[in-house]
């Protein structure tokens, strides 16, 4: 039985390589974005299977069809609309790839397509392109065989380059055993050291490092484990030079019983984490990185941005976060012309406090505001009773493409806003996160936005506009309106008192005819 529903299209990459092989399912949702549906992982460590000269061994040819054949049967439940099958560095190296590529068709049916170093750098940034809001960075990817390093500057590809080691390939040159010695890793280092400054754009950059990949992945899930991270996902997370260094003397004094019982670390990655790590710390220290970022999408995603965009002239999204705004709508299923009113009349409040120098509100401010009033109580979707709840929940534990992860919360504070009481729950976990003049902020810019969404309680655009003055240390706001206003009137007047324990002012508030 095919699992497919009625115009839903899924498509499937398989990934070959040199330490895992992969088969990632997505579907492709609404919004026309992919949404990772499934991920099967085979740890087949092909680089092991090469051999001195420079063939991959009948065995490592095994154990590829092998797992292409079981990666077949998984694939086979679903209605693709397109396979992709892409092999990186132990097959780009191995002398016999053409024999590879004729078995692999002949024993699978799949048409595996070697990607060249260019193509395996380029599908690792434009992945971190297209899912974050970084402008100006450097990519590294560390696989089993090679490690991508990339240089981009206002979202465009400016420098790229493969180094012809990776994780296994590392461990098997410099460490006797699976751990190493205190020497053996100083000269990992210091070889790490010499390969990055060989490439001058790599210099004191200054920029953020983001990290794609297994790696990667490992390193921050045992950062959070450490540090017991209370926000759920891992991308867009960020480390600094401090964590890099703790969590890496952290694993090293570990043995391999112990490393492979790691909390956020995987057992099959246990005796080639500390390569990995040494490969981001090094490249850290050569760029003068600005913070180390993990990428949870990378080269199997770049390979479908590709496809996805082939067709608009540009291979960039012009605008990540705008896009996952547009998918949480899609989602939630949101009513985006009120959303529009909510905002036309959030702004105009916003403006007057700010003209009025009330709440210490700044210009920049208003964006952030603006775009928790596209999300503001999506969680009625799911409950209304607790709908503050699981906005809350959805916004502050969902992966959204653009936003680090401070920011997402920030998002969530402000469109889950009830009242003071549920705001400093959902806030506490968090408090050291922010000083006390921003956790000020962001309770008023949400009372200020639960305000304006009482002024549309009714969904008719009752409300069209209003003026703010201010009389004896009062506020009074006029709300000019067409039809009947009893509705809004009711829920405004209810939900006033946070705005005005917000600013510490009584508010009085005037509805009138419009007279336009």
């Amino acid at each position: 039985m095919q699992v497919r529903e009625l115009s839903k299209s899924y498509y499937a990459i398989i990934d070959v390589g040199s330490n895992t092989m992969r088969l990632v399912i997505y579907l492709k949702d609404k919004s026309g974005r992919l949404r990772e549906i499934e991920n099967v992982k085979a740890v087949a460590r092909l680089r092991n299977h090469l051999l001195d000269d420079g063939t991959l061994s009948e065995e490592g040819q095994r154990v590829l069809i092998t797992t292409l054949k079981s990666f077949k049967q998984v694939a086979h439940s679903y209605d693709l609309e397109e396979m992709v099958c892409v092999a990186t560095a132990t097959i780009r190296q191995a002398e016999n790839q053409e024999e590879i590529i004729k078995l692999v068709s002949d024993r699978t049916g799949f048409d595996m397509r070697i990607l060249s170093e260019h193509e395996e750098a380029y599908y690792g940034y434009l992945a971190v392109a297209n899912s974050t809001q970084v402008q100006e960075g450097v990519t590294v990817d560390i696989g089993g065989g090679s490690t991508e390093v990339t240089y981009f500057k206002d979202r465009k590809l400016i420098k790229s380059h493969s180094f012809p080691f990776g994780a296994l390939t590392l461990k098997q040159d410099f460490f006797k055993k699976d751990l190493p010695t205190e020497e053996e890793f100083y000269k990992l280092r210091q070889f790490l050291l010499d390969e990055f400054k060989s490439l001058p754009w790599l210099k004191k950059k200054n920029v953020p490092l983001i990290g794609i990949g297994g790696g990667a992945r490992n390193l921050v899930q045992v950062d959070q484990n450490l540090k017991e991270y209370p926000l759920a996902g891992l991308h867009q997370y960020k480390m600094k030079d401090s964590d890099l260094s703790f969590v890496k003397n952290y694993l090293f004094t570990l043995s391999m019983k112990k490393l492979q019982k790691v909390e956020g670390l995987s057992k099959d990655r246990a005796d080639i984490i500390l390569p990995a790590t040494e490969v981001f710390h090094s490249l850290y220290d050569t760029i003068q990185a600005s913070g180390f970022i993990l990428s949870r999408k990378g080269l199997r995603d770049g390979v479908f941005y590709e496809q996805l965009t082939k067709d608009m002239g540009t291979s960039l999204f012009p605008n990540v976060l705008e896009e996952s705004i547009q998918e949480l709508i899609s989602d939630y299923d949101l009513n985006i012309q009120q959303i529009h009113h909510v905002q036309h009349l959030s702004h105009q409040l916003f403006i007057k406090l700010h003209e009025k120098g009330l709440g210490s509100l700044k210009k920049e401010d208003w964006l952030e505001l603006k775009r928790a009033s596209y999300v503001f109580n999506l969680g009625d979707y799911i409950d209304s009773e607790a709908s503050y709840q699981h906005t809350f929940y959805l916004l502050a534990n969902r992966t959204i493409d653009g936003l680090m992860h401070v920011e997402r919360l920030r998002l969530a504070l402000l469109a889950s806003f009830k009242n003071k009481t549920v705001f400093k729950q959902f806030l506490q976990p968090y408090k050291k996160w922010f000083l006390k003049d921003e956790r000020k902020k962001l309770r008023l810019m949400g009372a200020l936005l639960k305000f304006c969404y009482s002024l549309d309680s009714t969904r008719r655009k009752t409300v069209r506009d209003l003026q703010v003055a201010t009389h004896d240390g009062d506020l009074h706001i006029t709300l000019y309106c067409t039809g009947e206003w009893m509705p809004e009137e009711y829920q405004a007047e209810k939900q006033k008192k946070h705005l005005e324990k917000s600013l510490k002012r009584n508010i009085e508030l005037s509805f009138v005819e419009s007279k336009g």
